[in-house]
């Protein structure tokens, strides 16, 4: 009987569930021993009213370690229930039975954005191994560039040529960059030794240098501003005279999406443009199922449609299946990954959320149910239609496509009619959204500027669930950030958009059980609330280095008891850090570059992110949504490549940096200076081993300050900046312990 094997398989990882549990179990006993001995020893004081252990400090570090001991059981919900999922592709129904896809390609800067890096994701998404017939792709411009739009004339010329190489000899790199520079010897395809293949290759490539070179003078000829004031425009791209037979060469069909933008409107950044693409396909193609992707995120595999069909046509998890969301893996991460851009850490979260009913939403390499972004079921005819203008807004041709079993006739006149394509701008226009329940409850969210983590928390709330693989062979491959401004600054973002969701009615310790289990709340909780530990991080980088300058101990000494508990908390949490960095396939170098980008980032983005995202929630700055810069700068490519930072960053994010550095640098000196003068090592072990680890996680600082001659070093009007700001930190911090 057809499709009478399964589609996909799960298994539990039992080997990481045992560590996991038992670490669990071993590091929350510490921890509670920890809280009975700062608990106990603060009583203590209160009690007996001894003056000359001063209170704030220890309430401040007891503080510090309460925050961290609550993110810390957050983040065990990951811990629970790990799988992996494995899927037949090959177990499919023929062609003729697939859905139908849309692609959703966004882009919005072409300085930015360099436009040969986007119309290779463009390429590469038109190139899927799907039938053509029933993969539609859609690219929005939300910059409304001229360069953009007749960059997508040129990639659509060379795809007549592209596609049908890549179908007869079944190439399976389908991004023309990766392609032309990956090894094929490598590959056992035995149509690559062929003389015809050889041939047609280097005509394939003569082609592709001649696209590119188009596209270099049309960005020589055009000005590549992106405009926030634009009329929309939509446009099925094609050409007759391409070189190429089109009657031929079957070819999805691509779209150019540019909506309306006025400068006085909320137009609501990525999430925005989703949802015109949503409404605009909606009348076009209407596939039940669509792909979104980055601009810089190419398809490395062009079975990536067939794999999340293994999920989405397997009837035991299909009714409930909101999304398939595939990893985020770059490909111009360098070895050393100095910057930890890949964000290891993040993606065996997914994976275990995937345990827990399904991940999170990340953005882009995603499959999504339009039903699910709809929150539709089955509509039916005779549904009262003022109802579904209230929340679909007021375009009849749109309510019909939400009708169960809609064709569209769009597929049918590519050159729409005057009475369609009028209708299709008004769904592109900066007013459609208006008294509607757009961004509100149908399609992706505005509430937040990480569109991609609360739509997927309200899929998840709404009761739908997702999936999480991570093949082999990499699905999709993008180009990471690759230098630090830029990733603080990235990074920053992202924070203020989840402090919006913490402080809000959303919160997922408040809104999330309710409408979910609660440990997948506790898992949207740690990405919520993850900002918090700037607060410890600042505390225990301050407090600890000034109370070793004065004298005064805060931790146990090295013979009582409690100092074993303190010991094992440091080694537990380290150790368990090293088992997951192992077990990703990373070295020891990966642990300490993770700790060192960890801190930096505690430091700057969780704190400058916090403020922002407080900010825009009382309205006193206006949210928003700068794309991250992908131009590559060859010095800061080279230097990334050596494994050499780069600080040339902002003083905003360095100073907090540099400061801190430099104040625990002069506590450690002066601190063992002190310790070994009076004999108290074994009072102040703990507190002379802090600032020692900070120090010694973070030496590419000191030498940035210190030590380099290149550009990339720390300015040294930042590095004199930061130690007179350290001058005063010391100066105000004895003031409070000796009054």
């Amino acid at each position: 009987m057809e499709n009478s094997l399964c589609l996909n398989l799960s298994r539990v990882k039992k080997s990481n569930l045992i560590i996991n549990k038992l670490h669990i179990f071993t590091h929350g006993f510490a921890l509670l021993a920890l809280i009975y001995y700062r608990t106990n020893f603060l009583f203590q004081i209160i009690k007996i009213e001894d003056k000359n252990t001063p209170l704030l400090p220890l309430a401040l570090v007891f503080f510090s370690e309460l925050i961290l001991s609550f993110v810390w059981l957050l983040n065990q919900a990951f811990q629970w229930n790990p799988i992996s999922r494995k899927v037949f592709p090959e177990r499919l129904p023929v062609n003729d039975k697939l859905p139908s896809i849309d692609v959703f390609i966004c882009t919005t800067n072409p300085i930015k954005e360099p436009s040969v890096d986007v119309m290779n994701t463009l390429i590469s998404a038109m190139a899927l191994d799907y039938p053509a017939d029933k993969l539609h792709v859609y690219l929005s411009d939300d910059g409304g560039s001229s360069v953009t739009f007749q960059a997508v004339k040129e990639a659509w010329k060379f795809l007549k040529w592209w596609i049908p190489f890549c179908r007869k000899y079944e190439v399976k790199t389908r991004c023309p960059v990766a392609y032309f520079s990956a090894d094929e010897s490598k590959d056992d395809n035995e149509k690559f030794s062929s003389t015809e293949f050889i041939a047609e290759k280097k005509k394939i490539e003569e082609k592709y240098e001649e696209f590119k070179r188009k596209l270099l003078k049309i960005i020589e000829n055009t000005s590549s501003f992106a405009s926030r004031d634009h009329d929309p425009l939509i446009q099925v791209i094609k050409d007759g005279n391409s070189g190429v037979d089109s009657d031929e060469t079957e070819m999805p069909l691509l779209v150019y999406v540019s909506r309306e933008k006025r400068p006085f409107h909320p137009h609501h950044f990525k999430a925005g443009a989703l949802n015109v693409l949503l409404r605009v396909s909606g009348l076009i193609s209407n596939s039940p199922y669509i792909l979104v992707l980055d601009c810089d995120m190419y398809c490395n595999d062009p079975t990536s449609a067939r794999q999340a069909m293994c999920f989405f046509l397997d009837s035991k998890i299909s009714p409930k299946l909101g999304f398939v969301q595939f990893p985020q893996k770059f490909h111009n991460i360098s070895e050393n990954d100095i910057y930890d851009s890949q964000l290891r850490s993040v993606w065996p979260k997914l994976e275990s959320m995937d345990g827990l009913r399904g991940s999170i939403l990340a953005g882009t390499g995603f499959y999504i149910k339009r039903e699910a972004l709809y929150g539709t079921s089955n509509i039916q005819e005779d549904v009262d239609l003022v109802q579904l203008q209230k929340s679909f807004g007021p375009s009849n041709e749109f309510i019909k496509s939400l009708i169960l079993n809609y064709k569209p006739n769009a597929l049918k006149d590519e050159d729409f009619s005057g009475l369609l394509l009028k209708e299709i701008k008004i769904l592109a226009s900066s007013s459609y959204d208006n008294n509607t329940k757009w961004g509100k409850e149908v399609g992706f969210r505005y509430f937040s500027v990480l569109e991609d983590y609360f739509t997927g928390f309200n899929l998840h709330c709404n009761g739908w669930i997702s999936v999480y693989l991570d093949p082999a062979r990499p699905c999709f491959l993008g180009s990471a950030t690759t230098n630090l401004n830029e990733i603080l600054v990235q990074y920053t973002r992202w924070v203020a958009g989840l402090v919006e969701v913490a402080f809000s009615r959303f919160s997922p310790l408040i809104y999330g059980p309710l409408r979910m289990s609660t440990l997948q709340s506790m898992c949207y909780a740690e990405f919520a609330y993850e900002f918090l530990i700037f607060l410890p991080i600042y505390c225990l980088a301050i407090v600890p280095q000034l109370c070793l300058l004065h004298g005064i101990h805060l931790y146990p000494k090295a013979s009582n008891p409690f100092f074993i508990v303190f010991s094992f908390l440091f080694l537990s949490s380290q150790l368990k850090h090293m088992q997951e960095i192992f077990s990703t396939g990373h070295s020891i170098r990966t642990w300490a570059i993770e700790q060192r980008i960890w801190m930096l980032r505690s430091l700057t983005c969780y704190m400058y992110g916090t403020l922002n995202g407080i900010l825009e929630m009382i309205g006193l700055r206006e949210a928003s949504f700068s794309p991250t810069d992908k131009a590559v700068n060859d010095e800061r490519h080279k230097r990334y490549q050596m494994g050499i930072y780069d600080f040339q960053a902002s003083v905003l994010l360095l100073a907090p940096l540099c400061t801190l550095y430099i104040l625990n640098l002069v506590a450690f000196i002066i601190g063992v200076v002190k310790i070994f003068h009076i004999e108290q090592a074994s009072e102040m072990f703990i507190q002379l081993f802090i600032p020692l680890f900070g120090i010694l996680i973070n030496y590419p600082l000191f030498e940035g300050m210190f030590l380099r001659k290149d550009d990339g070093r720390v300015a040294p009007s930042i590095t004199l900046l930061s130690a007179a700001i350290c001058i005063i930190i010391l100066s105000f911090g004895s003031l409070v312990l000796i009054y």
